[in-house]
């Protein structure tokens, strides 16, 4: 007799190795999107983003970013708005993310709020936007050096069930970490966003190919087995199969 009996064992194979370890990989450039989080003309979240891209592009990857200006509020227009659909799109085609956020009030900003609210948990047909892609996240502030805003995103991040690099960026006076040209100047603040782009690239690299098996759930095997063994034996009673 089993010990373990709450266990559906039909849905908890042996661990894949063939599915763990690919031999085929992609070899695209990995897919990144850049989303920033104020609007601001001379907006410093945007022009890390940019930095960030930059040293993304410099290894190897494609990069997008989505210009927030225009996306309403959630459940203020309908999905078929068009700045919700170009988010969408975006996050559908990326196999990573970066987020950079100002910290306003000793939190990410409404802006950078909205827009991970306009992207649903729920599948797109048949696709999870976000899980299994994995994350980096960044945040600029006015004043001193502080984590609230990547430390919430984080706790997004892991909700959106996303593979949330360890190193993250924090860049305080971010007024005086940009030059006339709005590049980012050299030093240990720039040092960390480039190790940041180069951390994220490896676990792209590393989890693309897995993600989808990396996150297979136990769970959602039981209800898909339970659901079809409902849908076999309904049609069976009434003499459909």
């Amino acid at each position: 007799m089993s010990d373990l009996p709450n266990l559906n064992a039909d849905a908890l194979p042996g661990t894949d190795e063939d599915r763990l370890f690919p031999v085929e990989r992609a070899r695209h450039a990995p897919q990144i999107l850049l989303l920033y989080g104020s609007l601001r003309e001379r907006s410093f979240s945007r022009l890390l983003s940019e930095e960030a891209a930059r040293v993304l592009r410099h290894l190897g990857a494609e990069t997008r970013t989505f210009d927030p200006h225009g996306l309403p509020l959630p459940d203020d227009a309908e999905t078929s708005h068009p700045k919700v659909a170009e988010l969408r799109e975006l996050v559908l085609w990326s196999e990573g993310m970066v987020w950079v956020s100002p910290e306003r009030h000793g939190a990410m900003t409404g802006v950078m709020k909205a827009m991970i609210d306009w992207i649903p948990l729920a599948p797109i047909g048949g696709i999870r936007p976000t899980q299994g892609k994995t994350l980096a996240v960044a945040q600029v502030s006015g004043g001193s050096q502080s984590f609230n805003a990547v430390n919430q995103m984080r706790i997004l991040g892991r909700w959106m069930r996303m593979l949330t690099i360890p190193n993250q960026s924090s860049v305080p006076k971010a007024w005086d970490e940009f030059d006339e040209t709005d590049r980012m100047k050299p030093g240990p603040l720039y040092d960390r966003v480039v190790d940041v782009m180069e951390e994220l690239l490896k676990f792209t690299l590393l989890t693309r190919d897995q993600a989808a098996y990396l996150t297979d759930r136990y769970s959602e095997r039981v209800e898909t087995l339970e659901e079809l063994s409902k849908r076999v034996n309904t049609s069976k009673a009434i003499g459909t199969e």
